[in-house]
């Protein structure tokens, strides 16, 4: 019994230690982003896989919350090109019947997204909407269908806002 409870409390010592010093060493980006306030990019998102797109939104969201919680305001804008143009659409007969569960999941997280802070414009290429033979009128509400997103990304960026595609 005394050899259990010597155990417990090594055991919890241990896992407060290891709780503390990771605490101490939290990663921060207070070196990148001192003097900013605001931050403007454009993310170019291409990815066809349903899994990996969602992920990239997650990701992206996760950015723009931890920029907000550090106090800096995000202006983002999500150009959707390529293959992921058969995820952002709702007509489920053009996506891939592998693909039909994350493509609803990405039109919920786009939903949310698009009514977050920070997030200036959700952009899809009608250049790619018909390179992908997807009807830009099946394009998610939530999103803008512009000529070109070339042309849309070269612009955003000559506003200043970064390049990212990830």
């Amino acid at each position: 019994m005394t050899l259990n409870i010597a155990r417990t409390v090594a055991c919890l010592a241990t896992a407060t230690f290891m709780l503390v010093s990771t605490g101490a060493m939290a990663a921060d980006d207070k070196a990148a982003l001192a003097g900013l306030k605001e931050v403007k990019v454009g993310f170019d998102l291409k990815e066809g896989d349903g899994k990996l797109l969602l992920n990239r939104l997650e990701i992206i969201d996760e950015t723009r919350q931890s920029l907000i919680e550090q106090g800096i305001k995000p202006h983002f804008i999500l150009a959707f090109r390529g293959p992921a143009t058969k995820l952002v659409q709702t007509d489920s007969a053009l996506i891939k019947p592998q693909d039909r569960e994350m493509a609803a999941k990405i039109a919920a997280k786009i939903k949310q997204m698009s009514a977050s802070s920070g997030i200036e414009g959700l952009e899809q290429c009608a250049v790619a909407a018909r390179e992908q033979g997807t009807n830009v009128e099946s394009v998610l509400p939530e999103i803008r269908v512009v000529g070109n997103g070339f042309i849309s990304l070269m612009a955003y960026q000559a506003k200043g806002y970064a390049y990212i595609a990830p």
